[in-house]
């Protein structure tokens, strides 16, 4: 079609604006694709709604995409189960018995940091559970709560995005396959987003410095001078709780699963395997397991398992919708040649390519503070970073890795992002006060994270 110029590059700057004004990433997703309707079919409203409802409906006739929405739903009633189960509580309690051999100021900040690697399946869960874990703890020890719950949210969405089987992956798995689908990029889904891990510098970054800050009580900026809680000991009603295995053994199901279904889709090649299929596959095992174990154990009855399947599934349609139109706007951003536009302008401006990696970087982490969400960002950056690494052949995983880490380092400072309030809320740390003091950690990560896409462009 014709050139569109500008225009190609106005949508995704219409949705950023638009996630800025309305703080709702639906609307603006669902208004920037109706715009970019309007450009591509002439201003004509009527056609551009026609078209918006029937590309909806056309994107479940691609297989890959329905498996993905699938998981995402199955995702969710994986994490209810194990909730509606006690498997949360148990844990809770299992840690909360151990806590006497991690009491002191280090081990009360090691334990919410390792609570935040080890629950990687879901960003709220982990800063609720690190932060209700170890709050007690850390008063006990005269450890702020600003310095925990910057620990709960520095272990929340970094290690989600780095840990994909989740449904961070199914989000990301899905934007890399439309490109892929739309022969933008070549390559294997799975792979190109599990090579990417190596290149999220800002969540590695980002968890090393952490575990530093704890080993060598390091305190910057507005830290040192983080108030005090004083400790007042809490008597919890003796009760039976859930083994720790209620919780573990399904996550365990969940990941030892991925690697076998790559194995069975690849014809016995791993590296074959079909990603959307593979992660598809292992939460229905994951779901099948969980019901024998459940009931077997009598943890729940077959009407409660069920019934938190179906509530579990509820939870998560918004992030469904999020995923459907995220992959929607891929769409009609490769059909307004923006991601063509864009490499025009930077050919024309004599731009270092080597530097595209670090501004990708730095714009999503822009979209993502504005907005308060990666997953805005990961829908209107991935599409285009994907379609700058096919025509000017960078490294795919190193482009995915940039707008990950971006949209994470954006959402981590941001004080509208959900993990960040979560934080505040879970750890009873005031929410400014949370802000102001993990800004400069974040800052220092994201620096450093500058630096490392400089290079590696520059080696690309």
């Amino acid at each position: 079609m014709e050139d569109l110029g500008f225009f190609s590059v106005l949508i995704p700057l219409f949705i950023i604006v638009m996630a800025i004004i309305t703080k709702d990433v639906v609307v603006s997703l669902l208004s920037g694709i109706f715009f970019g309707e309007l450009v591509l079919h002439h201003f004509n409203p009527l056609t551009a709604l026609v078209e918006l409802v029937e590309g909806i409906v056309k994107l479940f006739a691609q297989g890959w995409i329905t498996k993905t929405l699938i998981f995402a739903l199955l995702v969710g009633a994986i994490i209810k189960l194990i909730s509606r189960s006690g498997g949360i509580d148990g844990f809770v309690n299992y840690l909360s018995q151990k806590q006497k051999r991690v009491d002191s100021p280090k081990g009360a900040q090691f334990l919410a940091y390792f609570i935040g690697i080890i629950l990687f399946i879901e960003s709220s869960i982990t800063a609720l559970v690190a932060g209700t874990v170890a709050k007690p703890l850390c008063d006990k020890n005269g450890v702020s709560r600003a310095r925990l719950a910057f620990i709960c949210d520095s272990t929340s969405s970094p290690v989600c995005s780095l840990f994909p089987f989740n449904a961070w992956g199914a989000m990301l798995l899905g934007l890399i396959g439309v490109a892929l689908n739309d022969n933008v990029i070549v390559g294997e889904g799975l792979s190109l987003l599990l090579e990417s891990i190596l290149y999220n510098f800002y969540s590695l970054i980002i968890l090393i410095i952490v575990f530093l800050t704890i080993l060598f009580d390091i305190n910057i900026g507005a830290m040192k001078y983080a108030k005090l809680i004083p400790y007042v000991e809490v008597k919890v009603e003796e009760r039976e709780h859930r083994s720790v295995w209620v919780m573990v053994l399904p996550i365990l199901v969940l990941i030892l699963m991925v690697p076998l279904s790559l194995y069975y889709t690849g014809n016995g090649d791993i590296l074959k395997g079909d990603g959307s299929s593979s992660i598809f596959y292992a939460t229905i095992a994951t779901l099948m397991f969980m019901y024998v174990y459940y009931m077997s154990k009598g943890y729940m009855k077959h009407k409660e398992y069920f019934s938190g399947f179906y509530e579990g599934i509820s939870d998560m349609i918004p992030i469904v919708l999020i995923l459907l139109l995220a992959f929607f706007i891929g769409d009609i951003i490769k059909e307004l040649g923006t991601a063509n536009y864009i490499a025009t302008e930077v050919k024309a401006a004599s731009i270092p390519i080597f530097l595209l990696p670090m501004l990708v970087f730095l714009v999503a982490a822009l979209t993502a503070f504005s907005t308060g969400t990666s997953w805005g960002t990961f829908s209107i950056m991935m599409p285009i970073a994907l379609g700058l690494a096919g025509t000017f052949d960078l490294n795919i995983a190193l482009m995915i890795g940039a707008v990950v880490s971006g949209g994470i380092f954006g959402d981590h400072v941001s004080p509208i992002s959900d993990t960040t309030i979560i934080s505040s809320m879970a750890t009873g740390c005031d929410h400014i006060e949370h802000v102001r003091t993990q800004m400069p950690y974040a800052l220092i990560g994201a620096f450093l994270a500058s630096l490392l896409y400089l290079l590696f462009g520059y080696l690309n």
